[in-house]
């Protein structure tokens, strides 16, 4: 079985910006609350198909995308506590030899916008795979999933944000 196209663009910058189009406006949307928040200009594309095929493709690509700007000139290490309307969202991440997503966030039964709320769960397992992150995000408070995933798409984008930053050069490197 061949692997849905898909393709993803990551840039750091002080006016984010998102061109997002996976087949599935609620992630669409997910994605750009990170972006928003994690200060990024983001591109990702993924070729149709089954949502299920389009959310891991649409993953795995953000996550390589993130993975080709984890080096040893960024921090690697980030963390963030944000809020959504009642709900609020914990994530820390750190680079590691291999990804995994830990949580506790269980919506199996719930719908947003007409998908499954484990549609955006499995991109998050897919972009922890795929960057190789040490993914641990949880629900601290929040009932209204649609807020819940927004609180923690945002919590996502702001961690990978500080993630991100260049490594401080030490006084003895500065010119």
């Amino acid at each position: 079985m061949s692997e849905t196209r898909s393709e993803a663009r990551i840039t750091p910058a002080t006016q984010s910006s998102a061109a997002v189009e996976t087949g599935l406006p609620v992630l669409d949307h997910l994605v750009a609350e990170l972006a928003a928040t994690g200060r990024f200009r983001v591109s990702l594309e993924v070729a149709p198909g089954s949502a299920d095929e389009a959310v891991a493709a649409a993953g795995r690509a953000f996550g390589r995308a993130v993975a080709a700007r984890l080096d040893e000139r960024v921090m690697g290490v980030g963390w963030a506590m944000l809020p959504a309307d009642e709900a609020l969202a914990l994530v820390a991440l750190e680079r590691v030899d291999e990804g995994r997503l830990v949580t506790n966030v269980d919506f199996s039964d719930e719908r947003v916008g007409g998908v499954s709320t484990d549609v955006p769960v499995r991109f998050l397992e897919e972009l922890a795979l795929a960057a190789r992150l040490n993914l641990h995000v949880r629900l601290v408070e929040g009932t209204d999933p649609q807020h819940v995933l927004t609180a923690i798409f945002k919590a996502v984008g702001a961690s990978l944000g500080q993630a991100l930053q260049p490594v401080p050069s030490s006084p003895e490197e500065a010119p």
